[in-house]
């Protein structure tokens, strides 16, 4: 396959706009591929520690979840969850014993959702993975504190400016 030097952004005179929109489109696909890989690493920590009954993404619902009690409508408003098939989720875990759930008293339309003590298992088992990470992370040398502060300040004003564009249409 022979790629084009201008559409394959190789060429040595792009101009400063074209080899930021690279970045930009480089940096677009990495977060992509990284949350893909984050959910390859808990699947094989789950399996490992003997929990092939939850998937990843089940696993990240339940360690997101943590202390809270909370609806499944909160769950995607704080961000705790991206999926479009939250209900579907939230029933295997309440099926395979890591969730509890309790109609709300106030509404009985609401189901108020929380951790079983199968489900602070799992919570625990991936804090201690992402503790272990981190630490390693750093030992390391491969990002120290203030890196990780600026990645998440760029994280961030990038959530607010798309959250911004939906918000107001512009």
């Amino acid at each position: 396959m022979t790629l084009h030097p201008a559409k394959s952004g190789l060429m040595g005179d792009e101009t400063p706009q074209a080899q930021t929109k690279a970045l930009f489109l480089d940096c677009l696909a990495l977060v992509e591929r990284l949350h893909r890989r984050l959910l390859d690493v808990l699947k094989d920590h789950l399996d490992r520690e003997g929990n092939s009954d939850i998937n990843p993404v089940q696993a990240l619902l339940v360690y997101n979840i943590g202390e809270h009690e909370m609806t499944a409508g909160e769950l995607k408003s704080r961000g705790y969850y991206q999926g479009s098939n939250v209900s579907y989720n939230l029933k295997k875990l309440v099926e395979m014993g890591y969730i509890d759930h309790q109609r709300a008293e106030h509404d009985r339309r609401a189901v108020r959702i929380s951790l079983t003590d199968k489900g602070y298992k799992i919570r625990d088992l991936i804090d201690s993975m992402y503790l272990e990470q981190l630490d390693e992370l750093l030992a390391d040398g491969l990002i120290n504190s203030d890196e990780m502060t600026a990645l998440r300040r760029n994280l961030r004003n990038l959530e607010r400016f798309w959250s911004d564009r939906l918000r107001f249409a512009v």
